[in-house]
């Protein structure tokens, strides 16, 4: 076992360096388009910029996990296979902003709003914010490919890769339909607890932390075993990932997050954190609430309505679910490195990366 300790800094360098390096290859394919492919690959570019690559993390360590670190080639393999699921990401990201009218990401415009913007800005005819529309889902698409692309390509034999590609069909298949699962929460204005946990868990704990573990084991050769073994660390992890970014959409500062203040009760976003509110406030309070969100909101709006979940208990107690998840994810990979026999160091990079998802400011 390697005495090396993990760099994330390091290792997220790499994955950019993979994405650099596959988009390179899409310049030489797309060259006669003309201008046109140019600054939709530099749109691409941005896209998978950046980030804190928990996706391929989980990827690489779920590898590690079962098979031991890699070396070599098989390393530079999972490198690739990793990376790819960060191109998902990308493609789900520019898909969800659209979907969502949203004005940024990362503190840059969201991808539709700047072709929308190119549009405006060169006096093209037509309607610039069809035209930006069209141009993200049409990159969302692009990446989507790409990301099986990446995968299918990524070094190692077809009898590895072959069952991973099962896991990244399926993991596809999750988060559009809980994507869809989300918008239709949404157009109904309403929506119980439960269901906003299984639009959680589709749309985003699945494919956030689970099935990037699955990825990975898959590519070591894991057995049925294995892979529920990682869902029983997965699953409540990535539950918890993702009320810490329902956590952040409300109370997250704008500077560390790279999203306007409120920006989920601006969206109307219904959340498990929304949900509790609505059950726990006062009849007032949770009806203010309720007609707010998904409406035009000053800063003062938002404090107020901040205020109100506060208030409700609906904060606190998704902290406490939080923590709760989290501690019950470290149990599951401690029961599955001593069942399994599942490599120390992998494991103990994969509880810090517990902590990292769920323990962060943006």
């Amino acid at each position: 076992m390697s005495a090396q300790p993990w760099d994330p800094t390091a290792f997220r360098d790499e994955v950019q360096a993979t994405l650099d390096a596959f988009l390179a290859e899409q310049v030489d394919r797309l060259r006669p388009l003309g201008a046109d492919a140019d600054r939709l690959l530099v749109e691409a570019r941005a896209t998978v910029s950046g980030g804190k690559r928990f996706r391929a993390a989980f990827c690489r360590w779920g590898y590690a996990a079962v098979a031991g670190e890699p070396s070599g080639p098989a390393a530079a393999a999972i490198g690739r296979a990793s990376a790819a699921l960060e191109v998902l990401h990308a493609s789900a990201l520019v898909h969800d902003d659209l979907m969502d009218a949203s004005d940024t990401r990362r503190g840059r415009p969201a991808t539709h709003r700047g072709f929308e913007s190119e549009h405006r800005a060169d006096g093209w005819t037509g309607d610039p914010v069809q035209y930006g529309a069209a141009a993200a889902i049409l990159l969302g698409d692009l990446l989507l490919s790409w990301a099986d692309e990446l995968l299918r390509r990524c070094g190692l034999p077809y009898d590895l890769v072959g069952p991973a590609l099962d896991v990244f069909d399926l993991c596809r298949s999750e988060v559009i339909a809980g994507q869809f699962l989300d918008v239709s929460v949404q157009a109904r204005g309403a929506a119980t607890v439960d269901q906003a946990m299984t639009v959680l868990r589709f749309k985003s704990a699945k494919y956030s932390i689970e099935r990037p573990l699955h990825v990975g084991a898959a590519l070591a050769g894991a057995d049925a075993a294995q892979i529920e073994a990682l869902t029983a660390f997965g699953l409540p992890l990535g539950e918890a990932f993702q009320l810490r970014d329902d956590l952040l959409g409300v109370f997250g500062d704008p500077d560390t997050t790279g999203k306007p203040a409120g920006d989920d009760l601006v969206e109307g976003k219904r959340t498990v954190l929304v949900g509790l509110a609505l059950e726990s406030a006062r009849a007032a309070e949770a009806g203010r609430l309720d007609s707010a969100l998904g409406s035009d909101l000053s800063p003062a709006d938002v404090d107020e309505l901040r205020g109100i979940i506060d208030r409700s208990g609906a904060h606190q107690r998704v902290e406490v679910l939080i923590e709760q998840l989290a501690a019950q994810a470290v149990e599951a990979l401690r029961r599955g490195r001593d069942q399994f026999g599942w490599d120390e160091r992998a494991c103990a990079v994969l509880e810090q990366l517990a902590a990292a998802a769920t323990q962060r400011a943006h």
